[in-house]
């Protein structure tokens, strides 16, 4: 009980007493749920992925769950919370469930997903948005190269990979890309230099938008935010007696961000995006 009451602190911002813990959490339980299954309307040229990991009790064990998010950028620029739903593990089969969650939902107009280079996400998207472009958060990517590097070798290194990102374009960026990885080779870091030469153009696709979006669309930031809010709210809790209640703690804190400033302010401009849409088409 003690646990159940953590979580209706955590969605109600106070603690309650025993008695009333059912009925207040069947009532917002059922408000979450009409939320989290709305139509998306519009078109979300930019699609942002990530999963937070969770505890839950299980037959007396405490095991893992996952709670996968989606956010968008729509056709005029502005957040929006596009879903979020029980993936049970980050691999091929729940991204795979997620992504139809969202197509069913009417996610459309889809041209770049921003993720990290979650188990079987890339796969996923390919089944379910085979027109949209993917982009490895560089972010996430910089923490794969480091875990390659000795210590003492990692800021160097950090600010060689910045340079790359440091580019006017794709082909610039390219050519750094070979200069570094033959650097790394010469300071002895061939695991590092066999990483970047592997994936680093799965964090280059920004380059093909305009570059006025660039800062905000190579990386993930835009939802690693919001999940660091979430897993501050989630310490609360521990373990959760079930998926479920897990699903809506998280689904309450994404809905109290979409009604916040957050998705009231024009997070990009997007007519360059349109007009280079445009003028691709005309010379097709």
């Amino acid at each position: 009980m003690r646990r159940v009451e953590d979580i209706t602190e955590a969605l109600w911002g106070t603690r309650v007493s025993p008695s009333t813990v059912s009925k207040l959490n069947q009532k917002i339980y059922k408000k979450l749920e009409a939320w989290r299954m709305q139509p998306i309307e519009g078109e979300f040229p930019y699609v942002y992925l990530d999963g937070i990991v969770l505890k839950r009790t299980w037959a007396g064990e405490v095991k893992s769950v996952s709670v996968l998010v989606a956010i968008g950028v729509d056709s005029e620029g502005y957040r929006r919370i596009l879903g979020v739903q029980e993936g049970h593990k980050e691999d091929k089969s729940g991204w795979s469930e997620f992504l139809r969650y969202l197509k069913e939902h009417g996610l459309t107009g889809v041209k770049l997903i921003i993720s990290d280079a979650c188990m079987g996400l890339y796969e996923s998207v390919g089944d379910y948005y085979p027109e949209a472009d993917w982009q490895h958060c560089m972010v996430h990517f910089h923490r794969n190269v480091a875990n390659r590097v000795p210590s003492t070798k990692v800021k160097e290194v950090a600010r060689m990979l910045k340079a790359i990102y440091a580019q006017e374009s794709r082909d610039a960026a390219m050519d750094k890309v070979a200069d570094i990885c033959e650097k790394l080779q010469q300071m002895k870091l061939p695991k590092a230099a066999e990483l970047i030469e592997e994936k680093i153009e799965e964090t280059l696709t920004y380059y093909s938008y305009p570059d006025n979006h660039w800062v905000r669309i190579r990386t993930n930031n835009a939802l690693e935010r919001i999940m660091r809010e979430i897993r501050r709210r989630t310490r609360v809790v521990g373990a959760f007696p079930d998926g479920n209640s897990a699903l809506m703690l998280v689904a309450a804190r994404l809905r109290h961000v979409s009604g916040t400033k957050w998705g009231a302010k024009r997070y990009l401009s997007m007519d360059e995006l349109y007009k280079q849409n445009f003028t691709e088409q005309q010379s097709a």
